[in-house]
């Protein structure tokens, strides 16, 4: 999609954002004579758009097999009730990580992810650096956009939880509160899977 926008823009034509407004405006643009589209340039944006329905078609595809396995699958049921887990993440962890025994405790598969600050020590002195970013990239995006999702609406809500995010966004900013929130939920799903638990709600603030 963003190829074939920012084709068309050398020819003039600017198509809004959105999922659906090449589909809607692409076939408009190559079946007019009124803007600068050549039939060269129309055979090649009509076999773009080809590709992108193809392409769209095997993702849906694929997003139903995803459901099935999750489905079918009692850890990845418990595992999305965690906010910020959705389908596509409990299934890509399962098949990562396999035995949840190959991790100590939930803070060595949130290393392992890349999720919590390396450490520089210099002078007798330990400084906390950004995130390590080790181990499986896939997973760490989707954890991170999982919790990105959840502070959206952290806003809307009064829990314990909800509240300690608030107060770690006015302290540290929204980037670093995205990364706590995501370390967090790689720990969470380690104890949901290594020891058979369910995810508890956090309690309401006093």
């Amino acid at each position: 999609m963003n190829q074939i926008r920012g084709l068309v823009l050398e020819y003039g034509i600017a198509f809004r954002k959105g999922k659906g407004s090449i589909e809607e405006n692409l076939p408009k643009a190559i079946s007019t004579n009124e803007n600068e589209l050549t039939s060269m340039s129309k055979a090649l944006f009509t076999e773009l758009l080809a590709e992108l329905r193809q392409t769209k078609e095997k993702l849906a595809e694929y997003d139903q097999k995803i459901l099935a396995i999750h489905k079918a699958h009692p850890v990845c049921q418990r595992l999305v009730t965690i906010p910020g887990v959705g389908p596509l993440t409990a299934t890509a962890i399962i098949a990562m990580v396999g035995d949840p025994g190959a991790f100590e405790n939930g803070r060595h598969l949130s290393a392992y992810l890349g999720l919590v600050p390396r450490q520089h020590s210099t002078g007798g002195k330990d400084r906390l650096l950004g995130i390590s970013k080790r181990g499986d990239p896939y997973i760490r995006m989707l954890l991170i956009h999982g919790a990105r999702t959840v502070l959206r609406w952290v806003d809307q809500k009064e829990d314990s939880k909800s509240q300690w995010l608030k107060k770690l966004i006015e302290r540290r900013g929204m980037n670093k509160a995205t990364v706590a929130l995501a370390n967090k939920n790689a720990r969470v799903i380690w104890a949901l899977m290594a020891r058979n638990e369910k995810y508890r709600e956090p309690e309401k603030a006093a």
